[in-house]
């Protein structure tokens, strides 16, 4: 098929990509020149595993272009995918400022029957809106129809999670246009849920929210278990075991971040509110997520009798999750602001997101790996659960380290196994273990 994928941010992309490998021609619109001519040469915008091997080689092959006219991708596709970013207001709204310029343009250019798909994570009702916007601004008499097909991508994994949903939803107007997509989707033998496109878009944020919910709810009990001296560790064991609950996302400690979570949440929130609900269950979600950071912080006050004035900390882990560069809503961030005000040293090592993290932090001490970020540190605080930081050497560390104090904000470490060690541990939700073993 033929397949317009307008903006190449980190949904638009991967879609892009994807389908011009499974041997569509793909044309990828943007309004950033830089990113186009970048892409154009083999240059990624994100970092994401196996990315970029698929847009070199889909480039080369000539089934996926960049372009920044969207005039060329509408006349030259039969269906045109949404993939622009969905950012949230002050006030949890989602912010659809690009979707409609989207909109917009695509009703300039329209010139015959198209499918506009709506791909970016949007508010139940978007489909409409977009609707209205190219039926009244279209300059031609031609018919077009809007499909809600959410994504459930995760980044780090983006390229298998496309290749192999879980599901394929599909919000649709009628079953002769979902067939269309139906069609498009038919080479990778997934499930498919065919529904209304209002449906559709509630799906996507009722999931987020409750996975995000599930991640909250196990903070909720971790910081049960400290106060009644119980190990959550053994709890998840046990909750996970019954298989209406499951084990996923039931990971105590620092909470969720990204660009998904945290603003599918609020603008759950938001939309049940415009609607005259209650949303108070997801509210209670972000409240007890957004103390997750201060949480570990009143540890670390705690344990220096709140005297962090020049101190060294090293910090290992930066992004908000492993195998992705994406600091937005990384507890990183809330954890290095709250040292730096108490006039702490801050040393860091992150794999990926070191470069986007000194555009906030420019003063910090950026290591080559986790070795050079402990040598000379007062503690150590484990922020993101990369694989290389599961295997560290922590008799190394233990030659290097001011004193071997840990702080694991993932419960990635055995508590007994670190005490073993020599090393003073403090987790989330578990017992501490302090002095000399």
């Amino acid at each position: 098929m033929n397949i317009c994928v307008v903006g190449v941010g980190y949904v638009g992309l991967v879609t892009g990509a994807v389908f011009a490998d499974l041997g569509n021609d793909v044309i990828c619109v943007d309004i950033d020149e830089k990113k186009v001519e970048d892409l154009k040469k083999g240059i990624m915008p994100i970092f994401e595993p196996g990315l970029k091997e698929i847009v070199v080689h889909n480039s080369k092959d000539g089934r996926l272009t960049f372009t920044t006219s969207i005039k060329e991708g509408v006349r030259k596709s039969e269906i045109i995918f949404i993939g622009v970013n969905t950012p949230p207001k002050d006030n949890g709204e989602t912010d659809l400022s690009y979707v409609k310029a989207v909109a917009e343009s695509i009703a300039e250019c329209i010139d015959g029957y198209k499918i506009i798909v709506n791909k970016s994570t949007v508010p139940v009702g978007t489909g409409d809106l977009v609707r209205e916007i190219i039926d009244s601004k279209k300059r031609k008499d031609v018919d077009f129809d809007v499909v809600s097909n959410p994504e459930f991508l995760r980044e780090g994994s983006a390229i298998k999670d496309t290749l192999e949903p879980d599901r394929i939803v599909i919000g649709a107007p009628s079953k002769n246009v979902a067939m269309k997509l139906l069609e498009l989707y038919a080479v990778l033998e997934r499930p498919m849920i065919i529904t209304d496109v209002h449906s559709a878009e509630i799906i996507k944020y009722a999931s987020n929210a409750f996975l995000a919910t599930k991640i909250s709810f196990v903070n909720f009990i971790a910081d049960l278990c400290e106060l009644a001296g119980a190990d959550v560790n053994h709890v998840v064991k046990g909750m996970g075991s019954d298989k209406r609950i499951g084990g996923l996302f039931l990971q105590p400690g620092l909470g969720y971040g990204g660009s998904c979570f945290p603003k599918d949440s609020s603008s759950l929130a938001h939309t049940v509110k415009t609607y005259g609900g209650d949303s108070s269950i997801i509210d209670a979600v972000m409240r007890i997520n957004a103390q997750r950071a201060k949480r570990l912080l009143e540890k670390i006050e705690k344990r220096f009798s709140s005297k962090l004035e020049g101190k060294t900390f090293a910090m290992l882990g930066l992004a908000f999750k492993p195998n992705t560069d994406d600091i937005r809503d990384a507890k990183s961030l809330d954890l290095i602001k709250g040292l730096l005000k108490h006039k702490a040293i801050v040393k860091v090592y992150d794999p990926a997101a070191m470069g986007n993290v000194k555009e906030f932090f420019p003063d910090i001490t950026y290591c080559q790996n986790a070795y050079e970020a402990t040598e000379g540190a007062d503690a150590l605080i484990l922020v993101t659960e990369w694989n290389e930081f599961r295997l560290l050497n922590f008799e190394k560390v233990r030659k290097v380290i001011k004193q071997p104090i840990l702080f694991d904000g993932r419960n990635l470490y055995d508590p007994k196994r670190m005490h073993a060690l020599g090393f003073e541990y403090h987790g989330m939700g578990v017992k501490s273990f302090e002095g000399s073993c």
